[in-house]
């Protein structure tokens, strides 16, 4: 058994690895030829299992990826037809909700499209209430998110949860509630209002946004900065309903219900105690559950605890991996996309590393010495993934979790719990308030900690067989004692520490065009320095690029103290990220077009043939020439060269600037490499820049089926005609190339190509034109 689950969940997990979906035949072939060869030759049997698992999978791919919405159907004005599927979470700026269209339609005529979306609506947003099906005029696009190398991959995180496209409503007479009823989604209107009550009860208390994820689950209410406290302690776990909590909550029923029935024999001559407290635990676990709205990782929770339990209920003793494996494959029936969720793989390894470290000891009689044995073993056992999935894993965590678990899981989620009940009754309110301000106390107590500069610690990337080597050591660290060699789990793991990523040699320049949507982001490395020009945009939300997209890539390249940074001017797309980034990332000077109007101390203007030299690698300002411009015209425009090659980059600039320059330096401007003005809009790139500069590259920053419609056709084709080939980072993602003495050393390469799954969305570029240059570059 133990083997074949092992090969169904391999079966699952190598179907995702896959860069893009197979034919359906194909798996189902693979599968009947199996199966004709396994029915007689039992070794092939895990075989067998492992294309099941792959063609599950594949299967379940399929609902979400075999009818995409589609790229035509980008930004244009859809009625939809549907219900509310989640609950909906109100920001300072929008309402963001999940909808299930039942249909679709455009100027009248029916679409086929129909499935899960992810909306927004902004600006007097109706009251909506989940269940209720309603008719709204929407834009769509199909998932798509920011593709930059070690950014959070949004794309993967809706393919995960189901999710085909994204969008917004908009206002018109179209907009109706049709039905204010729940339909199937009883238990979400249900939490809606629960949550709504809570609001009510606690008011302003600071953690109102934990009460609410203790009791539904739901953490859209928990600020920025109290999760990064939880994180940097490594209790994130804790405050949210979680396997965890699950688990201690059947327990508890369990083991009292177990005393209690014991005392009846009448009780018991009806139903053994141990059975009938399986039965009350399984039914506590699932409404627990059901307050999260049965999220993933209480999904995993529950069908473990269905093994256990029904093990307990059917009198039969079941193995410690053998139960981990059942519940192992019972998830991934369930929802083969599990995999794809780092929680998966935590939890899971934290059942495993348990079972592997205690399970060979003998039992401690010291239930602290049990408890420290316990946090070792995951603290210890699950850095190596912490540090693959996240980049930074918390160094205090097993000490903080000795005492958080007990006191948040064993007397706050208690008090949390018997306190909303309460709460329903008129004049109770206070024990749910006192206990809001005993989460606060706790919360002050782990921010404390939290502000230690040893609290945790950030790697920058490291090669797959650095994360090989660590595994091994930290199994190695929590074998028995007994076993030869433990020590050299230490020295394996020494690499995921040392191992540093690589740096350009000198007269050498790597060069990354991020993709930060509509908006501008470049990181120039070399030798002896870093510069980043622009910092992406910053939203209403309160969602910037800076911190999200442009300082995961730093720190993944070991980069802690940027040199310079550029803002080529104050506009909110080039600048919006500035405060994101200089929160992460220590900032040495800062220059920009529009000094004066970016409110940031130290900041100094950039002026025209002002420069300097990296190790061989030369960056001068060629604009502006003197105070006065403003805007768009304001922009740094900045030449990079080394000794073979040379990069211009041109902010946004308009026409105007651009023909100046041109007079100014004519032949000077020649670049093999061109970032286009303005994000391709048809006031830049003019025919006589695109002459001087004679790019053999031109790259474009615009967000996906952006709303201006960037890059303009007619910049593509007079960059084409021009001998350029064009990239955008809509359709290829960050755009990464090298500048060396002898040249260009590495053409441009798209990000979504390179590191292309299942799940990425690969949209031809919005200004493809049907013939002529574009179709020669094919």
């Amino acid at each position: 058994m133990l083997a074949l689950g092992l090969a169904f969940a391999a079966g699952v997990a190598s179907f995702h690895l896959l860069w893009q979906m197979p034919p359906l035949w194909l798996g189902a072939g693979a599968l009947f030829a199996t199966a004709l060869f396994a029915w007689r030759v039992l070794w092939l049997r895990p075989v067998l299992v492992f294309v099941l698992g792959a063609c599950w999978a594949q299967w379940h791919a399929c609902l979400i990826l075999c009818e995409p919405f589609p790229d035509a159907l980008a930004r244009a004005t859809l009625l939809v037809e549907g219900r509310i599927a989640s609950l909906p979470v109100q920001g300072a700026h929008s309402t963001r909700f999940r909808f299930e269209i039942e249909r679709t339609s455009r100027d009248g005529q029916a679409l086929p499209f129909r499935g899960l979306v992810r909306l927004s609506c902004y600006r007097d947003c109706p009251d909506l209430k989940a269940g209720e099906r309603w008719r709204f005029p929407v834009r769509l696009k199909p998932r798509h998110g920011f593709a930059s190398p070690n950014g959070f991959d949004y794309e993967r995180w809706l393919f995960e949860a189901g999710i085909l496209a994204t969008g917004y409503t908009r206002r018109g007479p179209e907009l109706e509630r049709l039905d204010a009823g729940t339909g199937t989604y009883w238990l979400t209107r249900w939490r809606q209002a629960l949550a709504a009550h809570l609001a009510v009860v606690l008011g302003e208390s600071r953690q109102l946004g934990l009460v609410q994820a203790l009791t539904l689950g739901e953490r859209s209410g928990v600020d920025r900065a109290t999760w990064d406290v939880l994180t940097r302690t490594g209790t994130n776990h804790l405050m949210a309903i979680s396997g965890l909590h699950v688990g201690l909550i059947a327990a508890a029923v369990f083991f009292l219900v177990r005393l209690g029935w014991a005392l009846s024999g009448r009780a018991v001559s009806l139903l053994a105690a141990p059975r009938a407290a399986a039965i009350a635990a399984g039914l506590a676990a699932l409404v627990y559950a059901g307050l999260a709205g049965f999220a993933i990782s209480t999904q995993r929770a529950l069908i473990m605890l269905a093994v256990v339990l029904g093990a307990v209920l059917w009198r039969r003793t079941l193995r410690p991996y053998h139960a981990l494996t059942l519940a192992l494959v019972g998830v991934l029936i369930w929802d083969p996309q599990a995999v794809l969720s780092f929680g998966f793989w935590l939890s899971f390894g934290a059942v495993g590393l348990l079972l592997f470290s205690l399970g060979q000891r003998l039992p401690s009689r010291d239930p602290w010495t049990r408890w420290g044995r316990a946090q070792w073993a995951i603290g210890i056992g699950l850095m190596p993934l912490l540090f693959h999935f996240f980049a930074k894993a918390s160094v205090i965590a097993p000490l903080v979790n000795l005492v958080a678990v007990p006191l948040f899981s064993l007397l706050l989620l208690p008090l949390v719990l018997v306190g909303t009940l309460l709460s329903f009754i008129p004049g109770l309110e206070w024990p749910l308030a006192a206990t809001a301000d005993l989460l606060d106390l706790a919360v002050r107590g782990l921010a404390w900690l939290s502000d230690r500069p040893w609290a945790a610690m950030t790697l920058s990337a490291r090669p797959p067989w650095v994360w090989g080597l660590a595994g091994l050591g930290a199994l190695l660290l929590l074998a028995p004692r007994g076993l030869p060699g433990r020590w050299l789990g230490g020295i394996l793991l020494l690499p995921m520490f040392l191992a540093r990523p690589p740096h350009p040699p000198d007269g050498v320049a790597w060069l990354t065009l991020l993709d930060v949507g509509q908006g501008l982001s470049l990181v120039v490395r070399t030798a002896e320095g870093t510069l980043v020009y622009d910092t992406g945009p910053r939203y209403p939300s309160g969602f910037e690029t800076g911190s999200t997209v442009v300082a995961p890539f730093l720190r993944a390249q070991g980069i802690d103290r940027l040199d310079r940074l550029v803002l080529s001017h104050a506009d909110r797309d080039h600048a919006g990220g500035v405060e994101g980034l200089m929160a992460s990332i220590q900032v040495e000077e800062i220059h920009s077009g529009e000094s004066d109007d970016l409110d940031i101390p130290g900041a100094e203007p950039c002026r025209a043939g002002a420069g300097w030299e990296w190790s061989g690698v030369s960056f001068r300002y060629l604009h502006p020439q003197g105070q006065g411009a403003t805007g768009n015209d304001a922009s740094c425009v900045l030449m990079v060269r080394t000794a073979g090659a040379a990069l211009l980059v041109m902010g946004d600039v308009e026409r105007a600037v651009e023909l100046d320059l041109v007079e100014r330096l004519g032949t000077q401007l020649d670049a093999d490499v061109l970032i286009a003005g303005h994000h391709g809009s048809r006031t830049s790139t003019s025919t006589a820049l695109v002459q001087a500069v004679s790019p053999a590259w031109a790259l474009v920053s615009s967000g996906y089926a952006n709303a201006f419609g960037f890059p303009t056709p007619e910049v593509v084709r007079r960059l084409q005609a021009a001998g350029a080939w064009v990239l955008d980072t809509a359709s290829a993602g960050a755009i990464r190339f090298e500048m060396g003495p002898s040249g260009i050393i590495q053409p441009p390469i798209g990000y979504r190509e390179e590191h292309r799954r299942l799940w990425t969305h690969r949209p031809e570029p919005s200004w493809r034109l049907k013939q002529g240059g574009a179709d020669e570059q094919q």
